[in-house]
């Protein structure tokens, strides 16, 4: 009977009695069955590991107070790194690619965490940068095409610059010659503006609802979100008309969405669809189409 009630006590390589043998093989299947219930939960929390990893609860967020000392301005950066991918970089197994992030006028640096954490999930060291400060003067509403707005553009350009040399001191694994930059309306005529200047070291430029600064300037692989204009229409000749997209390979995406929910402040099924639209055109290896010169009057460098 003590058998009976401790089946574990039986030892299993001995035939025991006929009364103890149903007992025995109930047992059996009892620990194969938990076996396998083992294996599968193990595959489950790994899988489930697998998956946090692009998560945001594998995403390190920092704020870091930048200060650039040349020209006596704060540079505040939000950086999103990947834990992993971090400590793979610091040991200098990995090499991280570099996205830097530019906020739109009146909205905030951390304003964008849905696409720094699609970025940092996928790998990328991202660095969104606050460009604005409560002393700076008011953005620029005059000039055509931006005229008006070109210290800001050129003071975008300057904080992207001390950005890239700062992580290069604490990051130096990883690669500042095919950056991506990805802007918000004035952030985005900034990357522009910049990718204009560098194209040597700018391999993806990525606007959302850029208004100013026309799109042509750029020669790296180009993905443009477009709003619905309701309230805030671009400037001529800042988006090229669907032929000239076809013709030099200018992926344009119409979102339908007021400009201002381009960001964090948009509804989460806008978001998603940017993130979605995002990784496709990450993905996409193929190289920057050829295109044309750029002849505009007011292209970056040109005398004013």
């Amino acid at each position: 009977m003590d058998a009976l009630l401790n089946p574990r006590e039986v030892p299993f390589g001995e035939a025991g009695t006929a009364a103890e043998q149903p007992v025995r093989v109930a047992v059996l299947k009892r620990l194969t069955f938990r076996g396998k219930l083992l294996i599968a939960l193990a595959v489950l929390l790994a899988v489930i590991a697998a998956t946090l990893g692009g998560t945001r609860l594998a995403i390190r967020h920092d704020r870091l107070p930048l200060f650039d000392m040349a020209r006596s301005r704060s540079v505040p950066v939000d950086l999103y790194v990947r834990r992993d991918k971090a400590m793979a970089a610091l040991a200098g197994m990995a090499q991280l690619p570099v996205a830097l992030v530019s906020h739109g006028n009146t909205v905030a640096s951390g304003e964008y965490s849905f696409i720094c954490d699609t970025l940092a999930a996928r790998g990328y060291l991202v660095a969104s940068i606050q460009h604005d400060l409560p002393t700076d003067p008011p953005l620029s509403m005059k000039g055509y095409p931006y005229v008006g707005r070109l210290p800001a553009y050129e003071r975008g350009a300057a904080n992207i610059d001390f950005v890239i040399g700062e992580l290069k001191k604490s990051w130096p694994n990883a690669d500042y010659n095919k950056l991506l930059l990805i802007g918000h309306s004035n952030g985005g005529d900034i990357s522009v503006f910049y990718a204009a200047a560098h194209p040597d070291t700018v391999s993806r430029v990525v606007t959302l609802d850029n208004l100013r600064v026309p799109l042509e300037f750029v020669r790296a692989k180009l993905l443009s979100f477009r709003s619905n204009g309701a309230q805030f229409k671009p400037d001529q000749g800042v988006v090229p008309s669907e032929a000239e997209r076809a013709k030099e390979g200018v992926d344009v995406e119409m979102t339908g969405a007021p400009h201002e929910d381009l960001s964090d402040r948009g509804p989460d099924s806008l978001k998603n669809r940017i993130a979605d639209k995002l990784s496709k055109f990450l993905d996409d290896d193929r190289p920057a189409p050829k295109r044309p010169p750029v002849t505009a009057e007011y292209a970056p460098g040109a005398p004013y």
